[in-house]
């Protein structure tokens, strides 16, 4: 097994993501919780007030060996996984989410949306680097059509496996 830490990302309980940064971090294990500074409005006052920029999601900088330790955390219920194994998150992300969050307030996380006749990119499997074109939406799978071989191929992706091109 490897030594080398590497950053995960956790799912948590419906709104104890600080909580779980807190737990994580008195434990002595290295963990990020992007906060998002946000103006809230009540009858008397204005107030500024930081909130998890993604619901659910705490991540954790630790070695596999260490994972069964992460997942005993009160509010873990779990790593989030990506082709059936822990999504590793690339420690340049960490650092671009950090410096995006230093600089914006009330910065809007949203997922990406697949929509038919878009371009993408396959990141994983046998047709890894390839272009396609969208033809249709299915749940968590995508059916894209791939044009690079001279034929017309079409196959059903795992949307974790694409990521939009920008034309």
């Amino acid at each position: 097994m490897s030594t080398e830490k590497k950053w995960y990302a956790l799912y948590t309980k419906p709104r104890w993501e600080k909580k779980v940064y807190r737990l994580l971090s008195e434990r002595g294990m290295e963990a990020y919780c992007p906060l998002n500074k946000v103006k809230k409005k009540w009858s008397d006052r204005i107030k500024l007030v930081e909130e998890p920029l993604f619901k659910s999601y705490v991540f954790v900088h630790t070695e596999e060996e260490e994972r069964a330790h992460v997942r005993q955390i009160d509010g873990v219920l779990n790593f989030v996984y990506w082709n059936g194994k822990p999504a590793i998150v690339r420690e340049k992300e960490i650092n671009d989410i950090r410096r995006f969050m230093n600089e914006y307030q009330d910065v809007q996380a949203t997922p990406i949306e697949f929509l038919p006749e878009a371009r993408v990119v396959i990141r994983g499997g046998v047709m890894m680097d390839k272009e396609a074109t969208i033809q249709r939406v299915l749940n968590n799978k995508v059916e894209v059509l791939i044009e690079s071989l001279g034929y017309r191929l079409v196959a059903y992706i795992d949307k974790s496996n694409l990521t939009s091109l920008k034309d």
